[in-house]
């Protein structure tokens, strides 16, 4: 509600004017706050990518690698298999000693019974064949070996 002033009087030399009325700011200016939430969420559109990580693996190149289509099961080999024997099915760190189980499970209801084996460059050849007869042995028909283009991060 505005505030009403009394009129001046005569001697301060205003004459005519009767009563004034002024107003108080009483909305929340939002212009800044918009600002603000929109720097933040540039913020974190552009720092999101970079947060997410997946298992560290230095995949082998290969000059005639293809493209995967369709969804797939992921089993990846770290050079640090050596040390725990832990692989990791998709993201999900798994020993070695229950990868079979856990793959015979997620074959049951599958037609293509396909796994891709992402293998660390370092890793030994008789490791990645250890990680090969486990899946062969829970029922996989097929094992894709995934390498890299040469121009590929």
């Amino acid at each position: 509600m505005p505030k009403v002033q009394p009129a001046a009087s005569a001697a301060s030399g205003r004459l005519g004017r009767g009563r004034r009325v002024s107003t108080s700011l009483a909305e929340i200016n939002v212009v800044p706050l918009v600002d603000v939430m929109l720097v933040l969420l540039v913020i974190f559109m552009v720092t999101a990518p970079m947060i997410q990580r997946g298992v560290d693996v230095n995949i082998p190149v290969s000059t005639r690698s293809g493209q995967i289509a369709n969804e797939r099961v992921f089993v990846s080999i770290p050079l640090a298999y050596r040390q725990n024997r832990v692989v990791y099915l998709g993201d999900e760190p798994i020993r070695a000693e229950i990868l079979q189980e856990r793959i015979r499970q997620k074959m049951e209801n599958r037609s293509d019974k396909e796994v891709y084996l992402r293998g660390d460059a370092g890793v030994q050849y008789q490791e990645l064949m250890e990680i090969f007869d486990r899946l062969k042995a829970a029922g996989v028909e097929k094992v894709g070996l995934i390498t890299k283009m040469p121009g590929e991060r």
